[in-house]
C-alpha cells in the first residue's frame, strides 16, 4: 500500500527497532535489581517478537492498520503492567517500566500517524496514566517526570506531520488530475474546431445559399455551431473553483444552452452554487427554454439572465413569443402535461425557492426563478 503516510510508517518502524535495542540494553543494566529476572527476559522476548511483527504489519498494511495500532496499545499496556511481576515497589516506583518509555512511544507514534494529532494525544495520555498507575506515582508532579510530556508531545507532533502529509498528497493528486483534464480539454477543443465546427459552418453557409429545406438544416447547423463554440470557450477558461468543494459555477451550466435564438447573460464573476442546486436550476432553465421552442411560435427569441444577489441566486427566462392564455397551464396539467408543474415549479419548490410566471396571451412569458444559497 503506497499512500501519503507510507514513508512515515516505514521510518517509525525503523525507530521501533532502534528503541528495542535500547530496551534490551536497559534490561541488561536493570536485571540485577529485579526480583524475578528470568520472567523479565520472557517479557523482553515478547517485546522483541511484537516489534518485528508490528513493524511488518504496519509497514506493508497486511491487515487493517487500525487493528494493529489498537493491538499495539494493548501490548504496551500489558508489558507496562508486567513490571510489577518482575520488580518490587522500591524499584518500579522510581524507575521506568519494563518496556521503557522510549519503546512505549512507538504505540503513540502509530496512533498519531493513523488518527492524527487527536489520536496521538489520546494515546500519549492513556500510556502516561498507565505508567503512573503501574509505578504508583499518580500524585507525582508532572514536571518531575518526563513520561507524560514526552508521550503527549510526540503524539501531537507526529499527528500534525501525518495530517500535513495527507493534505499535501491530496493537493498533489488534485493538481495532477486538473492538469490531465485541462490537457484533454485542449486536445478535444482542437479536434472539434478542426473538424466539427468547420463542417457545421460549411453546412450553415451552403444551406443558407440553397434555401428551402436546406435552409432549415442551415439554421439547425448554426445553432449547434454557436452551442459548440460557447462550450469550447467555457471549457477553455481557467477554473476558478477548487474541485474539492461541493460548489460549482452556475454560469458553466447555463452558457451552453445559448443558441442563435437564445441569449444567455451571466455576471463576469463566478456564481458559486451547491452542485445539486446548480444542476436543478440548469434543468429548470432547460425546461423553460424547451417550452419556448415548442409553444412560443416561429421566430420567438428567448433571453436568460443570471444574477447573484449574495444570499440568493436569481434566473430570469423571458421570451417574445405568443404568451400563455389564462387557464392554459391548469388545462395542461389536467391533460397530464407536467412540464411546468413538475419540471419547473416542483424543482424550485424542492430547492426552497420561488418561481413567478408573468405572461399574457400575445405578450410573451417571463419566469423569475429565485433560489436561496446554501439549501441542501
Amino acid at each position: 500500500m503506497n499512500d501519503a503516510v507510507t514513508p512515515l510508517w516505514r521510518a517509525s518502524q525503523v525507530f521501533r527497532l532502534i528503541t528495542l535495542l535500547y530496551a534490551i540494553s536497559y534490561e541488561i543494566a536493570s536485571m540485577g535489581y529485579y526480583s524475578n529476572s528470568q520472567l523479565s527476559w520472557l517479557f523482553v522476548a515478547l517485546m522483541a517478537v511484537w516489534t518485528g511483527l508490528s513493524a511488518s504489519l504496519l509497514s506493508h498494511a497486511v491487515l487493517p492498520r487500525w487493528k494493529v495500532v489498537l493491538a499495539d496499545q494493548l501490548v504496551v499496556i500489558g508489558l507496562m503492567a508486567s513490571t510489577r511481576l518482575v520488580a518490587d515497589y522500591d524499584w518500579y516506583s522510581t524507575h521506568q517500566t519494563l518496556p521503557t518509555t522510549l519503546w512505549a512511544t512507538n504505540a503513540v507514534i502509530s496512533a498519531a500517524i493513523l488518527f492524527g494529532p487527536k489520536g496521538g494525544i489520546a494515546s500519549g495520555v492513556l500510556l502516561s496514566v498507565v505508567s503512573a498507575i503501574v509505578r504508583d506515582q499518580l500524585n507525582l508532579d508532572l514536571w518531575t517526570d518526563a513520561t507524560a510530556p514526552v508521550l503527549v508531545s510526540v503524539g501531537l507532533a507526529l499527528g500534525l506531520a501525518s495530517n500535513t502529509a495527507k493534505r499535501a498528497h491530496a493537493e498533489l493528486q488534485r493538481a495532477a488530475r486538473l492538469a490531465a483534464i485541462t490537457e484533454e480539454r485542449e486536445r478535444l477543443a482542437r479536434q472539434v474546431h478542426d473538424g466539427v465546427l468547420q463542417v457545421l459552418a460549411l453546412v450553415r453557409r451552403r444551406g443558407s445559399e440553397i434555401g428551402g429545406a436546406a435552409g432549415e438544416l442551415a439554421e439547425l447547423a448554426g445553432e449547434q455551431e454557436v452551442a459548440l463554440r460557447m462550450l469550447i470557450s467555457e471549457q477553455s477558461e481557467p477554473s476558478t473553483v477548487d474541485t474539492s468543494r461541493v460548489e460549482v459555477d452556475l454560469r458553466s451550466l447555463l452558457r451552453p444552452q445559448a443558441s442563435t435564438t437564445i441569449s444567455v447573460s451571466t455576471p463576469p464573476d463566478p456564481v458559486l452554487v451547491n452542485r445539486f442546486d446548480a444542476e436543478e436550476i440548469s434543468a429548470v432553465v432547460a425546461t423553460a427554454l424547451s417550452n419556448v421552442v415548442q409553444h412560443a411560435g416561429p421566430g420567438a427569441r428567448a433571453y436568460v439572465l443570471l444574477e447573484d444577489l449574495g444570499d440568493h441566486t436569481v434566473v430570469s427566462i423571458r421570451d417574445d413569443g405568443r404568451g400563455i392564455a389564462l387557464g392554459r397551464l391548469a388545462e395542461a396539467e389536467a391533460e397530464g402535461r407536467m412540464g411546468v408543474s413538475k419540471s419547473i415549479l416542483g424543482r424550485v419548490e424542492m430547492l426552497g425557492g420561488t418561481a413567478v410566471l408573468d405572461t399574457d396571451e400575445g405578450a410573451g412569458t417571463e419566469w423569475e426563478i429565485r433560489v436561496p444559497k446554501g439549501k441542501k
